[in-house]
This record gives C-alpha cells, sequence and structure tokens, in this order.
C-alpha cells in the first residue's frame, strides 16, 4: 500500500525533513513530512502507484468513496464559467495552438478550450479517460505525464489544475511541461498555497490534505521550482 519511506525532499533533494502531520480523516491514513530547507510538504511514505491508480474509479468521481471528487458532467453548465473564464486568461498569452490539460478528467474544459485550441488531454483515471476519448479520441492519452506519446515543443499552453498535487515526482513533471512547450509556451498551474492563511489556521484539518494530494505546495517554492526549470516569467 506503500512506498518506502522517503529520505529527502522529492523537490530540492534536502535531507534536512522533518514530521509535518498525521492525517486521519480518511480510512486511508498518512502522515506528511516538511522540508526545513524550501517548506515543501509531502506524504511520507508515499501511497503506491496501484493504490493510488484504484482512488480515481467511477466511485471516485460518484461520491461513494471514502476520497471522492465531483462528477464535472454533473455540474457542466456552472463549471463552464469557470472554464471560460480560465481561458479567457490564457487567450491573453497563447490565443491558438495545441492545448494539453493534465489530468483532463472527463473532457470538459478542454471541450470549452477545443473553441481556440486543438484539444489534448492526458488522464489516469480508467473510468474518466474512457469518457474523454469518446469526445477527442487518440488526443487523450489514457497514462500520465511520464509516458506520454507526445513530442517535444509540440504545445503552445499546458494546463495542470488542481493536477500538481497529485504528482510524486513534481520536479520531474514541470521539466516534462518545459520540454513539451514550444518556445513562449504557457504553462499554467493551479493548486493550494499552503502559506496562506487558510492552511495555517486549519493544520492538519485543512481540507487539501486528501490521500490522493502527495504534494503541498507553497507560491514560493513553487516559483523557485519553476525557475529552476527554465521558466522565465511567472506570474
Amino acid at each position: 500500500m506503500f512506498k518506502e519511506k522517503l529520505s529527502c525532499c522529492p523537490l530540492c533533494e534536502s535531507k534536512d525533513i522533518s514530521f509535518k502531520y498525521e492525517i486521519v480523516s480518511y480510512s486511508n491514513k498518512f502522515t506528511t513530512d516538511i522540508c526545513r530547507s524550501c517548506g515543501f510538504i509531502f506524504m511520507n511514505p508515499q501511497f503506491d502507484d496501484e493504490t493510488i491508480k484504484k482512488f480515481y474509479s467511477e466511485e471516485y468521481y460518484s461520491g461513494k468513496s471514502d476520497y471522492s471528487y465531483v462528477d464535472e458532467r454533473q455540474i457542466k453548465k456552472y463549471s463552464s464559467y469557470v472554464w471560460d473564464s480560465r481561458i479567457k486568461i490564457i487567450k491573453k498569452f497563447a490565443d491558438s495552438g495545441n492545448f494539453l490539460d493534465v489530468g483532463c478528467a472527463f473532457g470538459g474544459f478542454l471541450e470549452r478550450a477545443s473553441r481556440f485550441y486543438a484539444p489534448f488531454g492526458i488522464e489516469i483515471s480508467d473510468y474518466a479517460a474512457a469518457h474523454a476519448k469518446t469526445l477527442f479520441g487518440n488526443n487523450i492519452h489514457h497514462g500520465t505525464i511520464f509516458d506520454h506519446p507526445f513530442e517535444d515543443s509540440n504545445f503552445s499552453v499546458i494546463t495542470m489544475i488542481e493536477l500538481i498535487e497529485h504528482l510524486a515526482e513534481p520536479r520531474r513533471a514541470i521539466e516534462e511541461c518545459y520540454r513539451l512547450l514550444k518556445k513562449n509556451g504557457l504553462l499554467v498551474i493551479q493548486t493550494a498555497n499552503m502559506d496562506g492563511l487558510q492552511a495555517k489556521k486549519a493544520g492538519p484539518k485543512y481540507e487539501y490534505f486528501m490521500p490522493g494530494h502527495l504534494s503541498y505546495f507553497s507560491k514560493k517554492n513553487l516559483c523557485n521550482l519553476l525557475r529552476a526549470t527554465g521558466f522565465s516569467s511567472i506570474k
């Protein structure tokens, strides 16, 4: 169920790590550590790959599991307002080209983006990917950011919306996104800020501490990671 316990920070590789929180809100209980060097919080030990994949079954999207999420198809009308607002901002930086949504779920966001871009997606869930493929066929990769078939410098836009926290190797994922982007391409990341007031006040009861969330960023260490990878303009 768990991998071997990490002895160093997955972000900066410092060995100066210590216990942060034990999360007991779910049947799949877990512990997190914090890096004293960069402030990165991470699950340690991490659930193994097979356990993580099982999280994203049909029960995850239907609310029938202990750890679950909303099925975007049930609230598509209202989600579209959010998706369209996000696309409006994206278009200020890149108004056309190939668009990759990493963690595309059922493809709702990609549907809205496809009015302006050529849509591509990556999705680990068997259940969600099967639906996304009915919309975009082989443009949807059922797998991860690490085993996709896409070529280098292929995308004008890559989005990771509420996705990077699910990754065991976020540095490697950002490096892969950089490789996939065209020159002056745009990477959009949405995740919680663990230095935010809400996170600090709630402590181990912060709702972002979930079994599927392996990585927890602050604004500072995420920006530092992006700069170290090669991104030069960060907003």
